[in-house]
């Protein structure tokens, strides 16, 4: 069975005291099926700079890693091959940028992104071990 490595992030940025959390929706998805942003780790790249890079490539918005949340493990098929992958979330404190200022080579990935309610996200991202990680995230937030 073939192996992914991947690396994507959890970005929050406070608007007014609460926490918002920068998700996607994957070119090609239905309104409202929210993902976070992540990618392959390149070689040579760490997957803590995959997840920053990811990031910022998908959102428009720069974030500083903050801490590893955890790992995401899971078996998908393309092609009829099975692939076993493993995405690493890192929690990142937002930067500069604005959410859904993205490249033009980056829109054949993604077709919106937006800020999401951290405590809502749990319940709006698309996929169970993503809303796992935004639930760590949110319990993080918590004084």
């Amino acid at each position: 069975m073939a192996r992914e490595i991947s690396a994507g992030g959890v970005l929050v940025r406070l608007v007014r005291g609460r926490p918002m959390v920068a998700a996607i929706r994957p070119q090609g998805r239905p309104a409202g099926v929210w993902a976070l942003p992540k990618g392959l780790v390149d070689r040579g790249e760490s997957p803590a700079e995959t997840a920053v890079r990811e990031v910022l490539e998908e959102t428009g918005v720069g974030g500083r890693l903050v801490e590893k949340l955890g790992d995401v493990k899971y078996v998908y098929s393309r092609g009829g091959e099975r692939i076993f992958k493993i995405v690493s979330f890192y929690l990142l404190r937002a930067g500069r940028g604005r959410i859904g200022e993205i490249e033009e080579r980056m829109r054949i990935e993604v077709a919106e992104a937006r800020w999401l309610p951290l405590e809502e996200a749990p319940r709006l991202l698309a996929y169970r071990g993503e809303r796992e990680m935004a639930a760590r995230a949110w319990e993080r937030m918590q004084p």
